[in-house]
């Protein structure tokens, strides 16, 4: 029986806590849970505006096998704007539930779970911010509901992708799954994974980027955050059909919004050319990249800072 859209402030489940308590160290947020249209309960981080002015809230949606917690520096400064910032776990990451049809992890169900946590939320319109398919997912919600998205900032996407790029993703996505008794086990996978990314990240941050996307089980193994099925309909996707299904999608964000893209100067999943066109058809168009660093930027390095607070600024 298909449940209703709801929502709820319950607190974490006890192998649910484990991540929280390792992600943050105050209460910066609030848990918040609600139901999808097809039944699902996901999860989303709730950061209060600072007092003063009442402006729109941000919204922040991460990457194809990433999780809330990647918005765990970023989320704050932003409120700090005096902007309520809500982060979610797309359907199948971190604390929220997992599809038994691996089928329904696509843009377009990820887009309508954004809509029903707006709806439950009372959101009409905010700012978005996307990550890689975050970005993506901010497309198709400005097809889907015009009016919600006022402006975005994408991160390292665009309607584009490069060949090099999809296949290197799709060659992660095809990996078996990892688990590891430490986090300093699971820092190294992550240092392998993601040294061209970020060529001059130390161990500490290595550590960090580890703590965001393992989580721990039962059994006191570390896991990728993530249900390793999630990848099955992105491993078939190829650049031509990516293209062929976006553009018409960035065409509609592009239209009379402001957009803000950041660019790791080492991308390989949007090219330079690809750039360019996506600046032509944006009336309100402002890049920058991000010296030494590839797919994608975390948004917490100076350039990348810097842009965005200047872009909320902008914002009503």
């Amino acid at each position: 029986m298909q449940q209703p859209v709801s929502f709820s402030h319950e607190a974490a489940s006890a192998d649910q806590s484990d991540r929280a308590a390792v992600t943050r160290k105050t209460p910066a947020y609030a848990d918040r849970w609600w139901f999808t249209e097809d039944g699902l309960r996901l999860y989303a981080r709730d950061y209060a505006a600072s007092a003063g002015r009442v402006r729109l809230p941000v919204v922040c949606l991460h990457g194809v096998t990433r999780n809330s917690a990647d918005f765990e520096e970023v989320a704050p400064y932003i409120s700090r704007l005096d902007r309520r910032v809500i982060v979610p776990d797309l359907r199948g990451r971190g604390l929220s539930e997992y599809d038994a049809n691996p089928s329904n992890y696509h843009l377009w169900t990820y887009a309508k779970d954004v809509l029903s946590l707006c709806d439950a939320l009372g959101i009409g319109r905010a700012i978005f911010v996307g990550s890689s398919m975050g970005g993506l997912v901010a497309m198709v919600l400005s097809t889907l509901r015009p009016n919600l998205v006022v402006s975005a900032v994408l991160n390292d996407v665009g309607p584009v992708l490069s060949p090099k790029g999809l296949a290197r993703l799709n060659a992660f996505a095809a990996m078996k799954p990892v688990a590891f008794r430490n986090w300093h086990d699971a820092s190294v996978f992550v240092a392998e994974q993601n040294k061209l990314t970020f060529p001059n990240y130390t161990q500490a941050e290595w550590l960090r980027l580890a703590r965001r996307a393992f989580i721990k089980g039962k059994d006191g193994m570390l896991r990728l955050a993530y249900d390793s099925r999630i990848t099955e309909t992105f491993r078939s996707l190829t650049t031509a059909s990516a293209n062929h299904d976006l553009d018409p999608c960035y065409a509609s964000l592009a239209q009379d919004r402001k957009i803000l893209l950041v660019r790791g100067a080492l991308s390989d999943v949007l090219d330079a050319s690809a750039v360019k066109a996506m600046a032509v058809q944006a009336r309100h168009f402002t890049r920058v990249d991000i010296d030494y660093v590839g797919h994608a930027p975390q948004l917490t390095e100076p350039q990348a800072f810097t842009a965005v607070c200047d872009f909320m600024e902008s914002q009503g």
